[in-house]
C-alpha cells in the first residue's frame, strides 16, 4: 500500500466511523478531523518472520495528529500496521477526535490486514466508548466523556507499562 493509499483508506474509515457514532452521539461532529494514537505491544508468537515490529514504540500514545502526521509515523519502509481500530472519543466546535488503537505487526501484505473486506483495510470501525448505564437507541454526550477519555488513555498505558515488564 502506497502513503497515498494509506492516507486515503484513513480519510475514508474517518468518514464512516463519524458517520457510525452518530447513531449514538448528541454531539455534532465535524469533518476537520483529529486523531489520537495508541500503540500496542506487538503479537511476537508463531510465524512472524514477514512483520516488522517496533517494541520502542509500545506504550506511547501520540494526542491531537492530522491524518497527514498519522500517516508520517505509521507508514514505515512501505509497511503499515496490520489493524487498526478507529472510533469517535471527543468532539469539539472545531474537530472530531478519534482513537487510533493500532496493532504492532507492520506489513506491507494486503492479505496479512485486517478488515480487509470492509473497505479500508486495516481500519476496524469501532463504536464510541458507551457511558456506564447505557441503553439501546438513547443517544449519549461525547462532551461528558473528555475527562473519562483522558482517565482511559492512562489506565491503557499503564496496563501497556505493566505488560512490558513481564
Amino acid at each position: 500500500m502506497t502513503q497515498q493509499e494509506f492516507l486515503f483508506h484513513l480519510q475514508g474509515a474517518s468518514l464512516v466511523s463519524l458517520k457510525f457514532a452518530e447513531r449514538y452521539v448528541k454531539d455534532k461532529l465535524t469533518t476537520d478531523f483529529k486523531y489520537n494514537i495508541i500503540f500496542t505491544p506487538p503479537n511476537i508468537y508463531g510465524n512472524v518472520d514477514q512483520f516488522d515490529f517496533y517494541p520502542e514504540d509500545e506504550g506511547i500514545i501520540k494526542l491531537n495528529l492530522t491524518d497527514n502526521e498519522v500517516v508520517d509515523l505509521l507508514y514505515r519502509k512501505n509497511k503499515i500496521p496490520v489493524w487498526i481500530n478507529i472510533s469517535v472519543v471527543k468532539s469539539s466546535r472545531k474537530s472530531t477526535t478519534f482513537n487510533l488503537l493500532c496493532a504492532g505487526r507492520y506489513s506491507e501484505n494486503k492479505e496479512e490486514y485486517y478488515y480487509y473486506d470492509d473497505g479500508f483495510p486495516p481500519f476496524g470501525i469501532k463504536s464510541p466508548t458507551f457511558p456506564i448505564g447505557y441503553r439501546e437507541g438513547e443517544k449519549f454526550w461525547l462532551k461528558k466523556r473528555q475527562f473519562t477519555s483522558i482517565i482511559d488513555f492512562t489506565r491503557i498505558k499503564a496496563k501497556l507499562n505493566s505488560w512490558k515488564k513481564r
